[in-house]
């Protein structure tokens, strides 16, 4: 537990490794001890580690008053007094994180890049994984290989949807069959080591191909994004990606037949919303969405500035039970997902190893396969 003092003093309080001669601790204690958990630092090296001063956990003092972060240590939150700082210092913490410096960067940098290899590891991997009766699975753990090899683990649960499935914003019980005519997508990323995240998806054909039908939700997807992509800059509001990407599937939803109304009402009425059921994007750091407790004015309805991290993420999730679609579009998700810093000069594209376009996703499978 890290402690702040008003004056600016902090002591970051830590269980250091029991000394052998202490007995009991070391040999028997299945959470602390050595031969059950490994070794710990001492105080010492701690402090050298973490760069700060360190003090033994049994030494903490919470009497008096006191900001909390709740939620983490349940013996902590019961032992502290609830006090009206506590939001206050939660939104705080938040939007400390919102701008990422150049380590931060290039920890996430380091995270999408050994992302884009466990996309490539499941693409390489389909032939094995379409004759097992849960090749979602069988996918998610090959994945899962590539996050334990290269970082931490996964920084989320891995969304593996094949076919319908793919219409579940958050299909992680990855349990369902591969079948050469679906879609397949998937919603993952490597967690370094450092704790700092990879989001990303790719929506692709089981087959190597699209289907004429398939593409065509691909496409309108893909335009949806790419104009959401060419909004980022500094100054720029952060909900402007969101709403560019949604006048581009209106505008395409209007011109199935799906709706009628012009763009502009269908974006005041939210009925497109039927459709793409979420927002487009957010934060990413640390956690997955990042900066999740900040205040509404300097993050949903702030502006974006250079150093900020965050996804792009629109999606067509068309049900496989909805009646006003065409039988032949039921059933289709798409979600395409892309990771981008915002620069001076608009935005880096991080995770621009993966192809986005169909044509390109067709050329880069046929490589793989």
């Amino acid at each position: 537990m890290l402690v702040i003092e008003p004056s600016g003093e902090a002591v970051l309080y830590v269980r250091p490794r029991a000394p052998r001669e202490e007995g009991q601790e070391f040999y028997r204690d299945r959470r602390y001890g050595e031969f059950w958990a490994g070794p710990r630092p001492d105080l010492a090296e701690a402090a050298e580690l973490y760069q700060v001063e360190c003090a033994h956990i049994r030494d903490l003092d919470l009497k008096g008053p006191a900001r909390v972060l709740r939620g983490v240590d349940a013996s902590v939150d019961a032992r502290v007094e609830r006090g009206g700082g506590d939001a206050e210092l939660e939104s705080f913490l938040s939007e400390m994180r919102l701008i990422k410096d150049e380590w931060e960067v290039g920890e996430l940098r380091s995270a999408v890049d050994a992302t884009v290899r466990g996309f490539e590891d499941v693409v390489r991997a389909l032939p094995q994984a379409m004759g097992h009766r849960r090749g979602e699975r069988y996918l998610e753990g090959v994945f899962g290989l590539r996050a334990r090899l290269e970082g931490n683990a996964v920084g989320y649960d891995s969304i593996v949807a094949s076919g319908s499935h793919a219409c579940v914003l958050h299909w992680i019980r990855n349990d369902g069959p591969l079948r050469r005519d679906d879609l397949l997508l998937m919603d993952a990323g490597v967690e370094s080591d450092t704790l700092y995240t990879a989001d990303v998806t790719r929506t692709f054909p089981l087959s190597g191909r699209f289907s004429a039908v398939q593409r065509q939700v691909y496409e309108l997807v893909y335009e949806a994004q790419t104009a959401a992509i060419a909004t980022l800059r500094p100054g720029a509001r952060f909900r402007d990606f969101h709403l560019a990407a949604m006048r581009v599937i209106c505008e395409g939803l209007r011109d199935w037949g799906l709706l009628k109304e012009p763009a502009d009402t269908l974006l005041e009425t939210g009925l497109y919303r039927r459709y793409t059921l979420c927002s487009s994007g957010h934060m990413l750091g640390l956690d997955v969405h990042d900066c999740a407790k900040s205040r509404a004015e300097v993050y949903l309805d702030g502006v974006l500035e250079e150093g900020q991290v965050l996804t792009v993420e629109p999606g067509l999730y068309l049900q496989p039970d909805d009646l006003t679609l065409p039988e032949e579009l039921r059933g289709i998700g798409v979600r395409i997902e892309d990771d981008l810093v915002i620069t001076a000069g608009g935005a880096e594209l991080l995770s621009g190893g993966l192809p986005r376009h169909p044509d390109e996703i067709e050329s880069w499978m046929g490589t793989l396969l």
